[in-house]
């Protein structure tokens, strides 16, 4: 029994289904090439289930300036894979949930955000710079605005780090309380106990949602960020 409810996210208070993360990530990635099915002439049920999500990604990224990024629509699409994959394994009973710690989400939007800041500054400094401060603004207000506009810019890899992981962490936190007050009903109360099996089975089937629209949003974010690129 675990001691209690965040020692799901201690990958070394049990023994998890994938003992090493490293491992864990691999597996992962894995799945991703094993889905690409160019070289067969009909699709596979794997493929089925990837092509709608594709498509999804595609159809946001081509609003937005991402497109026009080379390499930026295949990296953002296929990182939209990844995490649907990653945050659907992390519902499996006993596994290590990997997306619901910060250091992950942080490895993979930090270097998203500091390339398209990077990217924009050698290709016009001075638009890029000019984003710091919107236009129409009066004078004597222009200082604040732009130490608004940086500290809105800087903390943007932050913000989209926590938010993925403390979704994930709060929906892994809430099935652990109900299972272990599902539990404790067992031998006590039989209507409580099979209320307490209905509402996990409900917000089992509401987290697997939930896996794949933090997945989308996490990508949204990343691709609007594109936006503020010079161009």
């Amino acid at each position: 029994m675990m001691p209690d409810i965040f020692s799901s996210f201690d990958p070394y208070m049990y023994n998890t289904l994938f003992p090493s993360n490293s491992l864990f990530i691999v597996m992962n990635m894995t799945l991703v090439l094993l889905v690409q099915t160019g070289y067969w002439m009909i699709n596979s049920r794997q493929s089925t289930f990837i092509s709608p999500l594709k498509s999804t990604i595609f159809t946001q990224l081509s609003r937005t300036f991402s497109h026009q990024l080379k390499g930026a629509s295949s990296i953002i699409s296929s990182m939209f894979i990844i995490l649907i994959m990653i945050n659907l394994m992390g519902m499996i009973p006993y596994t290590f949930s990997t997306s619901s710690h910060l250091i992950f989400t942080l490895a993979l939007g930090f270097p998203m955000w500091l390339s398209f800041t990077l990217s924009s500054g050698s290709y016009s400094p001075k638009k890029t710079i000019a984003h710091f401060l919107p236009d129409g603004a009066p004078d004597w207000l222009n200082p604040f605005l732009v130490i608004i506009e940086t500290t809105s810019i800087v903390v943007r890899p932050l913000t989209l780090s926590f938010r993925l992981a403390a979704n994930m962490s709060a929906g892994h936190i809430v099935l652990s309380l109900v299972g272990i007050y599902c539990a404790s009903a067992w031998f006590t109360s039989t209507l409580g106990t099979s209320m307490l099996i209905l509402t996990t089975l409900g917000y089992v089937l509401f987290e697997f949602a939930i896996c794949l629209i933090q997945a989308y949003i996490f990508c949204l974010l990343l691709s609007l960020y594109s936006d503020d690129h010079a161009h």
